[in-house]
C-alpha cells in the first residue's frame, strides 16, 4: 500500500494523544465520546484512498447522529501519518450511540474498515453486541487474528480491494 510508513512509537504516541483527548472531553462535557479511525493493517495508515474512505465514514456518522438528534458538544479531526481520526463529544446516551456506530460498521459497504469506539462517561469503552466478522472469511475476526489464520499480505490485499471497489462516492 502506498503512503508514509509509521513505526510502533508513532502509534503509541497517537494512542496516548487520543486517550488524553477522550479524557478531556469527558471531563469538560460529561458526555460520551466517539473515537473514529480506520482499521488499516500494516505500516501505512493513511493515503488518498484511506482518507476518502474515512470521509465516507465520517459523513455517514454525522448524518446518523443528526438524524438521532444527538448534540455534538465538541469535535477534533486529526490527519497525520498515524491515520485519520475524528473524536466527538456527544450529548446522547452511550448505548444509543453504540447502536448507531455498530449499524454503520455492519451495513456500510466498507464499514468493516471503520473503527468507531464509544467511550462512556466513566472512561470505559462500550463493547459490541456481536463479534466483528473477518474481512476475508467472515468468521469471528478476533479468532482469525488470534490463530493468524490469514497472512498480513492477504489482509492488506483485501483492504486494498475493499478501498478500490468500495462505495466511496459519499
Amino acid at each position: 500500500m502506498q503512503g508514509e510508513q509509521v513505526v510502533l512509537t508513532d502509534m503509541l504516541q497517537c494512542r496516548e494523544r487520543r486517550a488524553q483527548i477522550q479524557d478531556t472531553f469527558i471531563e469538560q462535557y460529561h458526555c460520551p465520546v466517539i473515537s473514529f479511525c480506520m482499521n488499516i493493517l500494516g505500516p501505512v495508515k493513511t493515503n488518498e484512498q484511506i482518507r476518502t474512505a474515512f470521509d465516507c465514514g465520517k459523513n455517514m456518522l454525522l448524518l446518523k447522529l443528526e438524524q438521532a438528534q444527538a448534540d455534538i458538544k465538541n469535535s477534533i479531526e486529526i490527519h497525520e501519518k498515524t491515520g485519520d481520526e475524528l473524536l466527538l463529544s456527544i450529548d446522547c446516551p452511550a448505548e444509543k450511540i453504540k447502536d448507531i456506530t455498530t449499524e454503520i460498521e455492519e451495513t456500510h459497504p466498507i464499514g468493516r474498515l471503520f473503527d468507531m469506539d464509544v467511550i462512556d462517561t466513566d472512561g470505559q469503552k462500550l463493547s459490541r453486541p456481536s463479534y466483528r466478522k473477518c474481512i476475508i472469511c467472515g468468521c469471528q475476526a478476533q479468532e482469525c487474528a488470534r490463530t493468524r489464520k490469514h497472512t498480513v499480505e492477504e489482509m492488506q490485499a483485501k483492504i486494498e480491494e475493499m478501498l478500490k471497489k468500495g462505495d466511496l462516492k459519499c
